[in-house]
């Protein structure tokens, strides 16, 4: 049976950590306080007025119900497709475990415009659900199967000797280590979802983020949009506040690495067809559909067109961004994941629940608030990269928070206090012990946030230095102006450039579940 580690309460924390993670939640929670400024300033009469209007309740029904379903969508799609590929006789494993992470590679504008340009009615509620879930799901499987493929088998085997059937054996042992996995997942995706603009508006339908959005496009009303993204905020403490009871309080770090059998494997029996047809549905949604609309923009489009210096210079910017971004908000990550596991306590759910914040908030509203800070405290940075690196840490760093928290959840505190008691200096132990331990977690954090900043789109589109174009912005100006051939390079190859990292976050997960 699996025995699982208390925290080692005699190591010698550095004391550089907690007020290193200190100073990420507050870099995090700038625009959150932009907004609450913006709030006060407009006074409690005024904000009552700009939010008390049947337009607000019509976008918080919708965001509402699409961040609900949505989630419940990737939830199931992202546990069943685990579920399928690590723990049954399903044929052909490797293929379906690059193919079910696969959506990544994808952004979901993308999938959303393809969508939309394939079928012109496909609009809406369900549409938003389908497209949405079909591209986020992954964050759901990948710690999902990680854990399930790493889950000793002998707690499983050791239920159903006691007589629980496999259902009852997956309920009270299988589910209870999978949990924290799927509940971060779940908040990634819900974090997501409140925040999504490309795909939303390109399927017609609206959401705080997209009014937004629209509000400083058409009037550059900044007050009644900020009051929308004070709503946005209420919405993301809901879900911090909901992701701890998902979660459960149980600890997953054990003290040996259990048995080296390979794990249980359920025969699907005369099911086998469907799950196979279930899975080729999922890839064929989430991947499928956008490449094959690509094909037909580069086919069929007058205004495809292959300008080449565009097309290196955007290549160029997209990946010296998401690599300095991946890196940046990992190494920010660090400290913030470290207090959570290490020092749980009031304090420390305090700093993570702030980390998550920013990435609620629509990136427009992230990039004004950092507009109006360099303007004002440190005018050296506007324009600059050091701004855009920023807001990427600011709207994507949960990405890395969940990946390290994950992974130092299941390295033992003992093994950082057997090389404290041996002399070994905190900063040592944490680079001698820690990092190699966790290299992993680091790697699939680093992976996750790449991906995301090469894809990002309105905080890109108004914190570029200028003359920077990256190819989310240049696809989106295309795609706007129904220019698909135009838009279709960019597309292919923000999918190319963002397909290694997909396949490496494929590698990492199953090497975790190895290690586990």
């Amino acid at each position: 049976m699996i025995r699982f580690a208390a925290a080692g309460a005699g190591h010698r924390y550095p004391p550089l950590r907690p007020a290193a993670a200190g100073v990420v939640a507050a870099l995090v929670l700038v625009p959150l306080g932009y907004v609450v400024a913006a709030a006060v300033a407009t006074g409690p009469a005024a904000a009552a007025d700009l939010l008390w209007r049947p337009r607000v309740g019509e976008l918080l029904t919708n965001t509402v119900v699409l961040v609900v379903l949505g989630t419940v969508a990737c939830a199931v799609l992202g546990v069943g497709a685990a579920w399928l590929v690590e723990r049954t006789d399903l044929p052909g494993r490797p293929l379906w475990t690059g193919l079910m992470a696969a959506p990544l590679a994808v952004p979901a504008f993308v999938s959303g415009v393809t969508w939309t340009s394939l079928s012109p009615g496909f609009a809406g509620l369900g549409a938003a659900v389908t497209v949405t879930s079909l591209s986020y799901f992954p964050l759901v499987y990948l710690p999902v199967s990680a854990v399930l493929r790493g889950i000793d088998p002998a707690d499983e085997e050791a239920a159903r000797a006691l007589g629980c059937g496999p259902w009852t054996a997956f309920t009270r042992v299988v589910l209870p280590q999978v949990r924290p996995a799927l509940a971060g997942g779940c908040l990634l995706v819900g974090l997501h979802l409140l925040a999504e603009f490309g795909a939303l508006q390109a399927l017609r339908y609206d959401t705080f983020t997209t009014a937004v959005y629209d509000r400083f496009q058409s009037s550059f009303d900044g007050t009644a949009a900020t009051m929308l993204a004070l709503v946005l905020v209420a919405l993301c403490l809901v879900l911090l506040g909901i992701e701890p009871l998902a979660a459960g309080r149980a600890r997953t770090s054990r003290v040996g690495r259990g048995s080296a059998r390979p794990p249980l494997r359920h025969p699907l029996g005369g099911a086998r067809v469907l799950a196979v047809g279930a899975l080729l549905a999922v890839a064929a949604g989430s991947v499928g559909v956008p490449l094959w609309g690509i094909g037909l923009w580069f086919a069929t489009s007058n205004s495809t067109a292959f300008p080449a210096d565009e097309l290196a210079a955007a290549t160029v910017s997209t990946l010296g961004l998401g690599v300095l971004g991946a890196v940046v908000t990992t190494a920010l990550a660090f400290p913030v994941a470290w207090l959570v596991v290490r020092r749980s306590g009031p304090l420390a759910r305090v700093v993570e629940r702030c980390s998550y914040v920013g990435s609620s908030l629509p990136g427009v509203v992230v990039a004004l608030a950092l507009v109006t800070v360099a303007i004002r405290a440190v005018p050296a940075v506007y324009q600059t990269v050091v701004t855009l690196v920023a807001a990427y840490a600011i709207l994507f760093l949960p990405r890395a928070v969940v990946s390290l928290r994950a992974a130092l959840g299941q390295l033992p505190p003992a093994f950082e206090d057997v090389g404290a008691s041996l002399g070994v200096s905190p900063r040592g132990v944490t680079l001698r012990i820690t990092l190699p331990l966790v290299v992993r977690g680091l790697g699939a954090g680093t992976a996750l946030v790449f991906l995301a900043v090469v894809t990002e789109l309105t905080s890109t589109l108004l914190l570029a230095p200028t003359g920077t174009a990256t190819l989310a912005t240049r696809f989106w100006s295309a795609s706007t102006e129904i220019h698909y051939g135009a838009a279709a390079p960019y597309a292919l190859l923000m999918i190319l450039l963002s397909a290694p990292a997909a396949w490496l976050l494929t590698r990492r997960s199953r090497a975790a579940g190895a290690l586990a």
